[in-house]
Order: structure tokens, then C-alpha cells, then sequence
């Protein structure tokens, strides 16, 4: 008995963190039960921060019950641990927690925090962006989850916020029998696009699609056999389409880089009053120009007599269901990492490779060094 004891604990290949998410209203967290006995049975220790994963329903006696080691603190997941998993990037307070053997695996979105950069690099630390790994096709196997949460949110969130007592127009998405439906413009037909016009569409809404690929345009024009306008993006367009827009749905995406500005001021001047915009780019910086981040505590604010909502962290107000689609999708690199290291597992995914943004001190991703200026 004592001889397989010790062989249990030799198993033990890394020690993997899970803390709590200490944004605004985060109720994700980095790994389901399910997930954690996975990482259990390869052998792996878990340390799993009290309380977690309670927001998106998932308790601390599953977690126990997975093989977790479920401890008191923050501070205790972080520094028993070689690996740490997150959901979003750390925070201030949490930079004390880096330094130079740690690897930290989650969404980072590092153009848009110059201080996050350097501390990342001060730290020395190894971190690794969910938001830019690649699979074979070029996709982004672990944005993609989030993004589609977020597309469809963004026409639930902007469809509520378009009601007379949240600010709004007034305007009933899908209207009813002698009204018009509300008008949705869609900017952007990549993941989180194509979720929203799925979602607009479903609602019988008017929707305009606007994207510079034609392929994507085709694309949703044969889905929807001509239901959804489709438009080629551009700087006229985008102003036309926003004169008789209700909801406005920013989706423009340019990976690992600060998102372009394709919504001036002087365009949202111009909108109906009490339209709504929603930002779901504000993680890169927004696509917006008077864009700036807001929280499920306070989510919109009003500019020239619109709406904007520009939550950075939308997927976190689903949290179960958000957890549950990410963590599916992270689970496969986590175990490649814990089990082989980093090195390892880019040569055994190669697009994994395409999320390191730090490493030794050095910044590793060029669109984060141009957009930073560094």
C-alpha cells in the first residue's frame, strides 16, 4: 500500500492553479470538475481556490470529488502552482503572483494593457494567450467559443437595452404585425458576427451584415438566401447603414492586435436617438472610437443621446455555459502543456506556439509590440 502511495505521488507531473476570477461580475472559471479529473487521472496535482467555480455553478465538494485540492486563498492557488489557468487577464493586484518559472494560460489581450505587458515581462514569466492560438486551418480554436457567446449576447443585451425605460429607442426587436422590426447593422461577419446575425435574424430583425471579404458576404447570403443584407465595409457604408441602425453591433476582430476604429463620433452624432451600440471588439480596445470599457455593474453609458455598451467580459454573465464551451475547447492544450511542458507541446500543436506573448522577459507577439509602441 505504502509503495503505491508513493507511486501516486511520483504521477504527479505539474501543479496546476485555479484561482477565482476577481473581475467585475466574472463568474467563469478556468476548468470544470470534469475537466479537473481529467488532469487528476494524467497524473497532475490541481489546486483550486475555494469558492471558484461557484458563480457558473459548479461547488467545491465536485471539485474535491474530481481530485482537487481545494485551498482557502488566491494567493495559496497561485503559488503552489507551476501552471496556472485563468479566464481573464490578471489583474493589478494579481501581478505580485507572476515571476519567472510560472505559466499562465488564459485570455490576455495584451494590446489593449500596456501595464499588463510589462508586468508580464518584468515578471519573467511565461504567458500564453487563449486568443491566438491557431489550429491547422489558421482558425482561433479557443476564441471562438467565447466569441460566438458573445455575438449572441450582444443582440440579447442591445435588444434590451433598446427599451424606452433602459434609455433606448423603444423599439421591439422583431416589432409585431404593422410595425417595422428594429433595424440591426452587424460590422464584422467573423465568429462573433455570424453569431449575431444568426441570433437578429431569428429575432426577425432587420439585419445588415458589413465585412471587406467577399467570401464572408457570400457566405451569409447563401445562409440566409438573401434575408440578411450583406454589404462590403467602408467608411461611406458603414455611415449610411448607421443613419437608420436601432442596434449596432461592433465585430471586428484582427487577432492579438488593437481593433481598428471604424465608428467615428461624428457617425453616432448622426444615429436615431436612442440607438444602442454594443463593443464586443472592447477587449482589443474597441471598434468604436468613443468606446471605454464598462461593467455588468455598470454597463452602458450615453454619448449624443445613444447607448453604449462596451462590457469587457460579456461571456461571464452566462458563466455556466461559457465555462462549460471554453473549458472543452482548452482542455486538450492544458494537458499537452502539463504533461510535456511548453516546448513539448508546440512541437506537438504547433499553433499553440501562437499564443506565447511572453517569455524571459521578451515580448513575443509583433501585433502587441506595434500596437504598444514597444
Amino acid at each position: 500500500m505504502i509503495e503505491n502511495k508513493l507511486l501516486l505521488v511520483e504521477r504527479h507531473d505539474m501543479r496546476i492553479g485555479i484561482p477565482a476570477e476577481i473581475m467585475n461580475r466574472e463568474s467563469r472559471v478556468a476548468a470544470t470538475p470534469a475537466s479537473v479529473s481529467s488532469l487528476v487521472q494524467d497524473g497532475h496535482e490541481v489546486f483550486f481556490q475555494a469558492g471558484a467555480g461557484a458563480g457558473a455553478n459548479f461547488y467545491d465538494e465536485e471539485y474535491q470529488q474530481a481530485g482537487a485540492n481545494v485551498v482557502d486563498s488566491a494567493q495559496e492557488a497561485w503559488e503552489s502552482a507551476d501552471l496556472i489557468l485563468k479566464i481573464k487577464e490578471p489583474l493589478e493586484e494579481e501581478y505580485k503572483y507572476l515571476h519567472k518559472d510560472l505559466v499562465l494560460f488564459t485570455y490576455l489581450h495584451l494590446a489593449a494593457s500596456k501595464s499588463l505587458t510589462q508586468a508580464l515581462m518584468d515578471s519573467g514569466c511565461t504567458a500564453l494567450a487563449y486568443e491566438t492560438v491557431t489550429d491547422k486551418n489558421g482558425g482561433l480554436p479557443l476564441l471562438t467559443p467565447m466569441s460566438q457567446v458573445a455575438g449572441r449576447l450582444a443582440v440579447i443585451e442591445g435588444s434590451y437595452h433598446l427599451k424606452s425605460t433602459e434609455g433606448g429607442r423603444g423599439v421591439l426587436l422583431p416589432g409585431v404585425p404593422g410595425t417595422k422590426p428594429a433595424r440591426v447593422v452587424v460590422i464584422g461577419g467573423g465568429q462573433v458576427g455570424a453569431s449575431a446575425v444568426a441570433m437578429a435574424a431569428g429575432l426577425h430583425a432587420e439585419v445588415t451584415v458589413l465585412d471587406l471579404d467577399p467570401q464572408v458576404l457570400q457566405h451569409i447570403d447563401e445562409q440566409y438566401q438573401g434575408r440578411v443584407r450583406t454589404q462590403i465595409s467602408d467608411p461611406v457604408t458603414i455611415a449610411e447603414e448607421l443613419l437608420e441602425a436601432d442596434l449596432v453591433i461592433g465585430a471586428v476582430l484582427i487577432p492579438g492586435a488593437a481593433a481598428p476604429k471604424l465608428v467615428t463620433e461624428d457617425m453616432v452624432k448622426d444615429m436615431k436617438p436612442g440607438a444602442v451600440l454594443v463593443d464586443v471588439a472592447i477587449d482589443q480596445g474597441g471598434c468604436f472610437e468613443n468606446s471605454q470599457k464598462t461593467s455588468h455593474d455598470d454597463p452602458t453609458f450615453n454619448l449624443h443621446g445613444k447607448v453604449f455598451y462596451c462590457v469587457a467580459n460579456m461571456p461571464g454573465a452566462v458563466a455556466n455555459t461559457s465555462t462549460r464551451a471554453l473549458t472543452t475547447a482548452t482542455l486538450r492544450y492544458v494537458r499537452e502543456i502539463a504533461a510535456k511542458g511548453v516546448d513539448e507541446a508546440f512541437e506537438r500543436i504547433p499553433g499553440l506556439r501562437n499564443g506565447l506573448m511572453t517569455r524571459d522577459g521578451e515580448l513575443h507577439s509583433e501585433p502587441v509590440r506595434q500596437a504598444l509602441n514597444l
